[in-house]
């Protein structure tokens, strides 16, 4: 069974979201064997997800009977989520209860406060091994997914366990979201280990997220950088939390500084902080720093994951084998996507990548070995710890307002490029911060004279930075 869930003691909570619905492992096989009876066969479903018990339960059901769950976020702009779901052709949706229905669809069957909803739509082919589909920019809801193999989430979920030493004492603080690769990755590690998921869709600066934390004695927290960011100005290291014993972080490169102070933190309180390295094509997580050099190698993602491989090459393609020289970052591991999709035939492909992934990202080593992460080869920028594509960006602004502009940046700053003067900056940054669903502290726009590009007017962006 998926994450061998047959196996684990059936009185055991797995998730507890936070209105305080519960549902066990025990709970949950059930729940396995109603929703595929319901669907009766593999297909294509679409998850509007929420971080709750109703959300996580049906992944797990999808994935335990070989459906196919498309995950989209909940709260991704409504027009996105409809093309999203009109070019992909899902013959049901898992939707929360307080969705209206379209005409032509119909409910079939309700728990955990989801409704599942078979729609008039003809589902596409599916390659016999396609398991998971997730965006690889869900901010922006595009339609190019990534596509998953069954081994791809249980390997990393195995693995991620093993370095992570997880078991059923387990209990997670989890607020990413679940769509998101870094949250997927705690539900299925978690899962697998037979521990517990606290679901959560409140945030750190809430005062509802740590009571839910205190209420369920969590172990452990999960953040990108900015989560850090926002737990040192709640002035974090005075908390009492007895029952935490692990920072995990991802989702971008945390600033030395603020590594050292949590490092520190974890070192005199007898905690863990472990930093992770990882991407949707990945399954999630690749590469981690062990928790005992948190305060030593500091500004490093460490090395390869347990079953993995990392190594470092040059623009040929040769493998550069001496330290502190900069190339393209290479991961081999059994949890490599198969590849992308960009339209509905594309779930009939293959494994296009055959375990080997060209991360994009550009690195260098040091004498021991351990990777540090100095920029990327493409265009993406990680905004509070969701990857964006630059170009996306940027072609939306150009579509809305019908203006010239560019999109440049690095993590947690987006810059926007922009000539004349005709649109208002608050208008730019309101429109990116709805489509997004991001903090308008993420986007910054700046007016030239011209955007420069290159004979063949292709915008030259090393000139705007």
């Amino acid at each position: 069974m998926f994450l061998n869930l047959d196996k684990k003691k059936a009185d055991n909570i797995l998730f507890i979201d936070d209105a305080r619905a519960k549902i066990t492992y025990g709970e949950m096989r059930d729940f396995v064997k109603s929703f595929g009876g319901k669907v009766g066969k593999r297909t294509l479903v679409a998850i509007l997800c929420r971080n709750t018990v109703g959300g996580g339960a049906g992944f797990i059901a999808c994935m335990s009977n070989r459906i196919v769950p498309m995950m989209i976020g909940y709260s991704v702009d409504a027009a996105m989520r409809k093309a999203l779901i009109e070019r992909y052709s899902p013959e049901y949706l898992w939707l929360p209860a307080e969705m209206d229905i379209e005409d032509g669809c119909e409910v079939v069957f309700s728990a955990y406060g989801y409704n599942l909803v078979k729609t008039p739509s003809t589902p596409p082919k599916l390659y016999d091994d396609l398991s998971l589909l997730l965006t690889t920019s869900g901010s922006t809801g595009s339609p190019k997914l990534a596509r998953h193999s069954y081994l791809n989430i249980e390997a990393n979920a195995a693995h991620i366990a093993e370095f992570f030493r997880l078991d059923e004492n387990e209990k997670a603080m989890l607020d990413l979201p679940i769509q998101y690769t870094y949250g997927l990755s705690v539900l299925t590690s978690h899962t697998f280990a037979g521990a517990q998921v606290i679901l959560s869709e409140k945030h750190v600066v809430e005062m509802d997220y740590w009571n839910l934390f205190k209420e369920c004695g969590a172990t452990s927290i999960t953040g990108v950088p900015y989560s850090y960011e926002m737990l040192k100005k709640l002035r974090f290291f005075r908390m009492k939390l007895p029952t935490l014993r692990t920072l995990s972080q991802g989702g971008g490169k945390m600033s030395e500084e603020l590594q050292k102070e949590f490092a520190e933190y974890a070192r005199e309180n007898g905690k863990r902080l472990v930093v992770t390295y990882g991407a949707t094509e990945g399954s999630a997580r690749m590469a981690y720093l062990p928790p005992e050099l948190a305060g030593i190698k500091l500004g490093s993602i460490g090395g390869p994951i347990p079953g993995g491989k990392l190594y470092v090459v040059d623009e040929s393609g040769s493998r550069i084998t001496k330290p502190d020289i900069v190339g393209e970052m290479v991961y081999e591991g059994p949890n490599v996507t198969l590849g992308y999709a960009e339209k509905a035939e594309d779930l009939a492909l293959g494994d296009e990548r055959h375990g080997v992934l060209f991360t994009g990202d550009m690195v260098k080593t040091d004498g021991d070995g351990f990777f540090y992460i100095v920029g990327r080869k493409k265009r993406f920028v990680k905004l509070f710890g969701s990857r964006v594509s630059l170009d996306e960006a940027e072609n939306m602004l150009k579509t809305h307002f019908g203006i010239d502009c560019a999109c440049a940046g690095r993590d947690n700053d987006l810059k926007i490029y922009v000539t004349g003067k005709d649109t208002s900056p608050d208008d730019i940054i309101a429109f990116l911060t709805d489509k997004m669903r991001m903090n308008k502290a993420a986007f910054s726009v700046h007016f030239i004279d011209e955007i420069p590009k290159n004979d063949a007017g292709k915008t030259l962006y090393s000139k705007l930075n």
